[in-house]
């Protein structure tokens, strides 16, 4: 099919932004060349074993990929779901982290020097907004809502090295996760169900990208006559 130079850059690219390089690390060519007598230091060691460690996970994403089938359809739950388990395995073998895992390590950096609990909380905000997470069930509000409460009762604001204060509020979001019907056994059942979000976004951004690359081709003269492929019909693999 003509269309697989395009088709290749943009799973490629979908891979590395998605999957593999989420560490945005840019390492210049010029940091590894040889120098007549130059010492080798720690910096550039440093430097080197990250750059093998990343070449060493994307490899091992693309052998899985040249080997799982993925069909391009974000509406069919199958294809979502087989997506999902393709990339948890990915995930295995090349030592990444999961989408919660990743939220998680977010919140631990954001919020450590914080030192009170309103700010901790809209920092959780910030936080869900920008990967892209919805309040479906108004959990938010609750929130804030109990934090009013234990401050008004304090008379001041709440602190996280406060124990009392913080023990208090964390009786008032057990309240609020009851009434929510919110259960800690139920946490790898909510962490499944991001990841399934986060693939069908994927997969989404794939179809996009691949009917993008097929308009681009279909205006070449040579091309003008060939009939565009249905993008659930493409095997990722012929293009890797």
């Amino acid at each position: 099919m003509a269309f697989s130079s395009r088709l290749l850059s943009k799973s490629r690219q979908l891979c590395g932004n998605g999957v593999i390089l989420q560490q945005e690390r840019v390492i210049p060519v010029r940091y590894f060349a040889k120098e007549a007598n130059r010492p080798v230091l720690k910096g550039d060691e440093m430097l080197k074993n990250i750059f093998l460690d990343v070449k060493k996970k994307f490899e091992t994403a693309l052998g899985i990929l040249r080997k799982e089938k993925i069909t391009i359809d974000p509406e069919d739950p199958a294809a979502v779901s087989q997506y999902a388990n393709v990339m948890k395995t990915i995930r295995q073998k090349a030592d990444l982290f999961s989408e919660s895992q990743r939220i998680q390590h977010t919140i631990q950096s954001r919020t450590q020097d914080i030192p009170d609990a309103r700010t901790y909380l809209l920092t959780l905000k910030e936080i869900r907004i920008k990967r892209g997470i919805t309040d479906e069930l108004g959990a938010e509000a609750l929130m804030m809502d109990a934090l009013e409460k234990v401050e008004n009762e304090l008379k001041k604001p709440l602190l996280r090295n406060d124990k009392k204060g913080m023990a208090l509020l964390q009786a008032e979001f057990e309240k609020i996760n009851k009434k929510l019907g919110i259960r800690k056994e139920d946490l790898p059942k909510y962490e499944e169900q991001l990841e399934l979000k986060k693939a069908k976004a994927q997969l989404e951004e794939l179809k996009k990208d691949a009917l993008e690359a097929m308009e681009t081709q279909k205006k070449r003269e040579e091309f003008k006559d060939e009939e565009m492929v249905d993008v659930k019909s493409l095997d990722i693999r012929n293009f890797i």
